[in-house]
């Protein structure tokens, strides 16, 4: 047995699988990826990395087994889809993940490759467990799925609570063990047992504030828009690279290959100098045309090069962030009351309130270097076809924006 000092969950103990997993070349490649990616240039503590988060997750995971009174070969597999769930990720996290999805056809959970070769799968066939089926898990197929990867995760639970503690930010402030020892199965479907309404929408009220705040503050926005364009430019400039090696790569092996490349060394100094771009246009969704919430990658690509070539700017100098429309997959959960399982978005009257106010945050970015963003603000809004009562232009000079502007912003707009 392992024991391993965590800065949230204290002591975790470590045995079996799950300790032979930890020394993996691809589970300590976890070390040298940020859980938050470029949140760190916001928040300069939040630097913990997706191993932390998967021991968090194993600890969750183990105590839910135990409540619960799951044993054997199934618990095994939890225990070993717990520690590998993230491997799939790229550097920086999600922050390029749609680059990569593009390229590969593979989000973070399509890890069935991966656990079936090297010392991983080596690990697994040793201790009698099937990749396949560990993969299966990590994706949330089948009833233990649920725990890895659900509505009522235990990834869910360790990162809201570890993402507030290394933010400073509080409000990812749930009760883990509380919601661990809520946990029940009933036909087949995880779900929380009675009495346990409140629980349930702690977890929604905790996403619901960690978003704006944290997961899409504005800076955090930018620069991920920056880093996934970049890395794009990386993508087409070498021809050696591989969308699959760049999935490969951790967070420093990136960087470096941006800086050592001619088309994305600015990107780098950027990045390091934290020299980022800023915001033209801040739109509400109220403002924004179907077709430019629809538009596809390439058709925005072209967007940006006509505002930039229209403003005299460098192609690379003028960035769209399109966000998906809000989603609260946390609403269908399903908690007991009485006898009857019911979906908490049905019972919770919160639900709609914190729906709403999904639907006020969002935004769509226009962003573009200092000096250009009155221009570029007026060009991209004719070419968009934005409502201009419905969203905010920066100006280089006289700033005309309201507070709204603002929700969700816990650092200056620097």
């Amino acid at each position: 047995m392992t024991t391993i000092k965590d800065s949230v969950h204290d002591h975790i103990e470590v045995e079996g699988v799950a300790a032979d997993l930890l020394d993996t070349p691809a589970v300590q490649r976890l070390r040298h990826i940020k859980q938050l990616g470029t949140v760190q240039l916001v928040y300069p503590s939040a630097n913990h990395t997706r191993f932390e988060h998967s021991l968090g997750v194993y600890h969750l995971a183990e105590s839910a087994l135990t409540h619960m009174g799951v044993d054997g070969i199934d618990a095994e597999r939890v225990r070993a889809a717990a520690v590998l769930h993230d491997m799939g990720h790229g550097p920086f996290s999600h922050n390029i993940e749609s680059l990569t999805h593009r390229e590969t056809g593979k989000y973070h959970d399509d890890v069935t490759d991966l656990l079936s070769i090297g010392e991983v799968g080596d690990v697994l066939r040793a201790n009698g467990l099937s990749p396949d089926r560990v993969a299966g898990l990590v994706a949330g197929s089948g009833k233990y799925g649920q725990l890895v990867s659900g509505e009522l995760d235990v990834d869910r639970m360790d990162y809201l609570v570890r993402d507030a503690h290394h933010t400073g930010v509080p409000y990812g402030t749930i009760d883990p063990g509380r919601l661990v020892r809520a946990l029940e199965f009933v036909d087949g479907e995880l779900v929380l047992g009675p009495g346990n309404v409140q629980t349930a929408e702690s977890l929604l009220v905790a996403r619901a504030l960690m978003n704006p705040t944290v997961y899409s503050h504005h800076v955090a926005r930018i620069s991920k828009a920056m880093l996934r364009s970049a890395s794009e430019r990386l993508l087409a400039s070498d021809p050696d690279l591989t969308a699959e090696e760049l999935r490969r790569m951790d967070d420093h092996g990136l960087i470096v290959a941006l800086r050592l490349t001619d088309e994305t060394a600015e990107f780098a100094r950027r990045y390091a100098e934290r020299d980022l771009y800023k915001r033209a246009v801040w739109a509400e969704l109220g403002g924004v045309p179907d077709r430019v919430l629809q538009a596809g990658h390439e058709e925005l690509r072209e967007i940006e090069a006509a505002v930039a070539a229209a403003c005299n700017l460098d192609p690379k100098e003028v960035l769209i962030d399109v966000p998906s429309e809000p989603s609260m997959t946390e609403s269908t959960s399903r908690v007991m009351v009485g006898d009857e399982m019911r979906e908490l978005g049905r019972q919770s009257p919160l639900v709609k309130a914190l729906r709403t106010a999904q639907y006020q945050q969002w935004r769509l970015g226009v962003y573009t270097v200092e000096p250009a963003t009155g221009q570029v603000g007026r060009e991209a809004v004719d070419r968009l076809g934005l409502d201009v009562d419905e969203m905010l232009v920066s100006e280089r000079r006289g700033r005309t924006a309201t507070l709204d502007e603002f929700v969700g912003s816990e650092s200056p707009d620097r």
